[in-house]
């Protein structure tokens, strides 16, 4: 059965990750009915995100190598610092920065605490409704060209929050994004570039520290939900990113909505368990 628990999680896992519906939220709430009093754990959450992280790499192969290669020629002074690619990967370091800070100065409350449903379904509707606002009020103006120093820490910041099952990484970056004024494409767009270091970080930090220590899931079911998601979540990044194109993001906010009501249902009623 743990092989089949680990395809479903890959799947959910793949299904969310780019949506602004929360990836962790949903391994969670679906991990506790698969794994009955048992949380498929923070640590299991991260490395299954190096397989969807790893089709942002495939997908964005060809941008994320002039990015870096701009980068690296700034710095050498064969490209002005001012390029828009060199300068696209000096915001990316600099949105990376707070989530790994933060991550490692809250990382007890993190995997324990943060990961009550309570809280849980509350940022799913809270964040839900943030959503759906910043879409509506987004001038839907500017491209990543348009980016300033000053709009790259908010970004960074907004991913930070992701920390807490429910907010959604995803979700809080778009929402920085079309708050300030960005595209929807634009939006989700630097949402999954800036996703990659900060959770392939994650993902082998937790690979790293689990190493020798007892797993929910073995290493071989982990392993076969890593490779689900990565083939689940770059289909999603290619329909998502179309559907932004003439769509908007109603249609998640509404889903963050009715799932934060259900857990909390759900855990009213003794169906869930909080902790």
């Amino acid at each position: 059965m743990d092989w089949l628990i680990a395809a479903v999680l890959g799947v959910v896992q793949g299904l969310t990750e780019f949506l602004p519906i929360s990836s962790s939220a949903h391994l969670r709430i679906v991990g506790e009915f698969l794994l009955p009093g048992e949380d498929p754990g923070a640590f299991f959450t991260a490395i299954v995100q190096i397989g969807t992280e790893t089709a942002v790499l495939v997908y964005f192969w060809r941008d994320i190598v002039g990015i870096i290669r701009s980068w690296c020629a700034s710095l050498v002074g064969r490209r002005e610092k001012g390029d828009p690619q060199a300068r696209l990967g000096w915001l990316i370091i600099l949105g990376s920065i707070p989530i790994g800070v933060l991550g490692l100065a809250f990382q007890d409350a993190i995997d324990s605490v943060l990961r009550n449903l309570w809280i849980t379904g509350a940022m799913l509707i809270v964040f839900g409704i943030i959503l759906g606002i910043a879409d509506r009020v987004g001038s839907r103006e500017r491209g990543l060209e348009d980016m300033t120093w000053g709009q790259g820490i908010v970004y960074g910041l907004a991913q930070a929050m992701a920390l807490i099952p429910g907010v959604s990484r995803s979700g809080g970056t778009i929402i920085a994004g079309r708050l300030m004024g960005f595209t929807r494409e634009s939006a989700a767009r630097y949402s999954f570039l800036l996703a990659v270091p900060a959770v392939m970080a994650s993902g082998f930090y937790g690979l790293v520290k689990s190493l020798g220590e007892p797993m929910v899931l073995g290493w071989g079911p982990t392993v076969l939900a890593t490779a689900v998601s990565f083939v689940v979540g770059y289909v999603v990044i290619v329909g998502f990113l179309k559907f932004i194109q003439t769509k908007s993001f109603a249609i998640f906010v509404w889903y963050r909505v009715a799932l934060g009501l259900l857990v909390f249902v759900l855990l009213g009623t003794g169906v869930l368990s909080a902790v």
